[in-house]
């Protein structure tokens, strides 16, 4: 675990309904008595809701794109996330840096190596000169066909400007999302996302269950 907490991310890409999870998961642990901090990225903090607004609104480059985020990521980290871990609690996060892999990386086509570089300075620990980069102890990865994804978010809201994107973009998301997987195997977990509610939540509840986490 990071700290005394336990820190769990939710990825995949809109409409695979991983906020609903979630919010199934932050329940049950408190219910057993949990500390349970909820939050997203990009955002989280005041500072982070700012960047997430122009980054959802403006157009930009994919460098400029992935500079808004990994910004936001170390006010979010050093602000909320470190603090909360520190003290024990669950942190469970809509999304992290394998979103910024998966959708600018993989999406865009942007340079894998300069988001390595951004990961490794973003994600060191306050103060640390040579640290690993923080990293979640769970990824749930949401995985479902894109045209799936699409007609779930259609039928429940109006597209922001990533969700615009062409189903190939989508496909290239998906395609880093499991490199992602691949290059992190002990930590991703992947959800059959494309099944009943209830199939998908006992997914969920088996992969933190397998850590002894319920």
């Amino acid at each position: 675990m990071t700290g005394s907490g336990t820190f769990i991310t939710f990825e995949g890409i809109d409409g695979a309904g991983k906020s609903t999870h979630l919010t199934a998961l932050a329940d049950g642990l408190r219910a057993q008595g949990r500390e349970v901090l909820v939050t997203r990225e990009p955002g989280g903090t005041p500072l982070a809701e700012g960047l997430r607004a122009l980054f959802l609104q403006q157009e930009m480059d994919p460098l400029t794109e992935a500079l808004l985020v990994f910004a936001g990521r170390r006010d979010h980290l050093a602000r909320v996330i470190l603090p909360a871990l520190a003290r024990g609690s669950a942190v469970l996060c809509d999304r992290f840096t394998d979103a910024t892999f998966a959708y600018q990386g993989g999406g865009r086509g942007f340079d894998l190596a300069v988001l390595q570089q951004l990961e490794a300075w973003v994600q060191r620990p306050p103060g640390a000169v040579a640290a690993a980069p923080i990293q979640p102890d769970l990824t749930l990865w949401f995985d479902l066909p894109p045209a799936v994804a699409a007609a779930r978010r259609a039928a429940a809201r109006a597209a922001d400007r990533l969700e615009r994107e062409d189903s190939a973009f989508f496909e290239r998301v998906r395609s880093g999302y499991a490199l992602r997987a691949e290059q992190a195997p002990q930590r991703f977990v992947r959800i059959d996302a494309d099944r009943p509610p209830e199939a998908v939540w006992a997914q969920v509840q088996q992969a933190v269950a397998a850590r002894g986490w319920v």
